[in-house]
């Protein structure tokens, strides 16, 4: 029971399962800019604890109904995951799967697809309970209470307010929850104030969309956007500030599906350079999956990239930035499911649910492997290989199959033949990963890509960046911007670019490099040159040639999100951002509808509707 372990550490006795409200039944969304709320967010039965006190003013409110708030998130760790997954296009279902996982692969809860009941081959007058609404306000009213009443006054002898930490961490835990439930159900109630009475809840509340959201939350959280999350010290071997948001990196966020690319490309920069201290370094590191250097068979490897996965620590080189903790025994009521959707165990029976799609194999077998060999040349490794040694070798280090090193096929466990032995290395802990460096790092290139410098956010991809480069690669190509791109400041002696030398100060590598080999030496991975463009059409305009270069990269950053994340829920999520961008439904339809290898064009026709890409809010 990993949250209240947070209470016991500030000598709360209180029942951290309670929460602040109890969690609040869901009823009826109205149409129009304004709803009224009363039928999900209150409940004449349902206790408010300290509803009859003006504010929280110690340790044990504050810290206890932090906790308590966590406790609402654990609800909906799965599903943040498994809502971006299963819609995606980088996995497939097995025949284990249950009817609820089906009902989000086949899209069956959407606005065409009908009725909440019924679909998706549940039980007539039955809902999926991935798609639960009530339990994201059930968070957000929790997060409206706390700060409606934290006393943010109080303030210790050294005149340092007291709960400003966890002050800031609650609002981005509202406004996290936000950004997850609008670009699940597309519009809905915003609302921002606590709900602990019927005439609170009868209230007409103003309807928000993705604009909207963002603008709002963007505005709520600026002004802490330099406060540190806390931390309560490790907690059961897990570093407790990994529960928490980062301020910046959420507002880059909110400024990426806003469309203010420069903001979001300096709020992620600014979470990069300050995580560490002030004018400190968060490199992306070295890790990787490899050949081994002599091996000229290609059949080894060396991999210190998934181990990262095991890693819950917010050191100053962790990749793991943000989690959703979990329980560890099953009947506590909050333990995550997804060890036991994507591994086969003893858990079920040997059968798992959630399995690469044949579109991320393909993918991965279609990138150009650049290996450096122990003879010091730069060689490509061949076409045609078996999955797990062929083009970018994350997946092999992801996925572990028969084939690829896992049990002997047919084996018998306690009495048990497993016939499909599958394991995600992902889901190898009871927490819910959230957010970790590698995909800071791409947003930012994404969010400078769109800002109008896809040379810096090709870099981020091949080579890594340090000031060398931005000099070399990036400023000669626009001038007009320089002050701008030197606001980024990545100083050599912190950012130690990798050679094939290998030494132990090299901390910086391009993101492709993660699984593909060398890229940095690559030469079939480069960047799309004015030349090349203009020798295809002389008469091309110097805007025509940066749209064509930032579709490019974006194309890129995309298949590199595919490599790098799959499986971490993020995938559905990713496509939507840039087909709305682009006003181009069919980028996400067709990938989508491509996911087994084979055009489904009865399901590339339902996403070519954008308002089949989410759930529907009323019942």
């Amino acid at each position: 029971m990993i949250i209240s372990d947070i209470t016991k550490k500030v000598k709360v006795s209180l029942l951290w399962a309670c929460g602040i409200l109890a969690p609040l039944p869901w009823g009826g969304f109205g149409g129009g800019l304004l709803v009224s709320c009363s039928d999900f967010l209150y409940d004449d039965s349902d206790q408010v604890a300290y509803a009859d006190r003006n504010l929280l003013t110690d340790d044990a409110d504050t810290l206890w109904a932090v906790a308590g708030i966590m406790n609402k998130m654990q609800v909906i760790a799965d599903r943040t995951i498994l809502l971006g997954e299963v819609r995606g296009d980088l996995v497939t279902l097995t025949n284990d799967a249950s009817a609820d996982l089906r009902a989000l692969a086949d899209f069956s809860l959407t606005a065409t697809s009908g009725t909440k009941s019924a679909s998706g081959g549940l039980p007539a007058g039955t809902t999926s309970k991935y798609d639960q609404p009530r339990d994201y306000y059930a968070v957000i009213n929790n997060c409206n209470y706390y700060l409606a009443n934290a006393d943010t006054t109080l303030c210790n002898s050294r005149n340092e307010r007291v709960f400003l930490k966890e002050y800031a961490a609650v609002k981005a835990f509202r406004a996290w929850t936000y950004l997850q439930l609008v670009l699940n159900y597309q519009r809905v109630p915003l609302i921002t104030e606590p709900v602990l009475s019927m005439e609170d809840a009868e209230k007409a509340f103003p309807e928000a969309g993705i604009e909207e959201v963002c603008r709002y939350f963007i505005s709520d959280l600026a002004p802490y956007a330099d406060v540190e999350t806390p931390t309560y010290g490790a907690i059961r071997n897990t570093d407790s500030k990994l529960f928490y948001y980062p301020v910046n990196v959420l507002l880059g966020d909110l400024y990426l599906w806003s469309g203010q690319y420069r903001e979001a490309a300096q709020s992620y920069y600014r979470y990069i350079s300050t995580r560490n201290g002030s004018n400190s370094a968060y490199t992306l590191s070295t890790s990787s999956v490899r050949f081994y250097k002599s091996d000229s068979r290609w059949m080894s490897t060396v991999d210190d990239w998934s181990y990262m996965f095991q890693q819950e620590s917010s050191s100053s080189t962790g990749e793991i930035i943000t989690m959703i903790p979990g329980d560890s025994i099953p009947s506590e009521g909050n333990y995550s499911e997804l060890r036991d959707l994507f591994n086969t165990s003893e858990n079920n029976d040997y059968t798992c649910s959630i399995v690469p799609s044949q579109a991320l194999v393909a993918l991965s077998a279609a990138q150009k492997y650049c290996h450096y060999t122990s003879g010091g040349e730069y060689v490509y490794a061949p076409e045609g290989l078996d999955y797990y040694r062929s083009g970018d070798l994350r997946l092999s280090a992801a996925y572990t199959t028969f084939a690829s090193g896992g049990l002997p096929a047919g084996t018998t466990v306690n009495g048990k033949r497993i016939d499909n032995y599958s394991v995600i290395g992902k889901y190898q802990t009871r927490n819910v990963h959230i957010l970790r460096r590698a995909m800071v790092y791409l947003r930012l290139a994404e969010a400078l890509n769109r800002a109008g410098f896809p040379r810096f956010a090709f870099q981020i991809l091949k080579t890594g960046v340090n000031n060398s480069v931005i000099a070399q690669h990036v400023l000669p190509y626009y001038p007009a911007d320089s002050a701008f791109i030197a606001s980024f400041n990545f100083p050599n002696t912190a950012y130690v670019l990798e050679t094939s030398a290998g030494m132990a100060t090299e901390n910086t590598m391009g993101l492709h490099s993660r699984g593909s080999g060398y890229t940095s030496a690559n030469d079939s991975y480069a960047f799309l040159e004015d030349s090349t463009l203009l020798a295809s059409r002389p008469t091309v305009s110097p805007s025509e040639i940066l749209n064509a270069q930032t579709e490019y990269v974006e194309d890129l950053l995309t298949d590199e999100e595919a490599l790098e994340f799959a499986f971490e829920g993020h995938r559905f999520y990713d496509l939507m951002r840039i087909a709305l961008r682009r006003n181009d439904p069919n980028y996400l339809a067709e990938r989508v509808a491509r996911r087994s290898g084979v055009l489904n064009p009865a399901l590339q026709t339902l996403l070519s509707d954008t308002k089949n890409w989410y759930l529907v809010l009323d019942n």
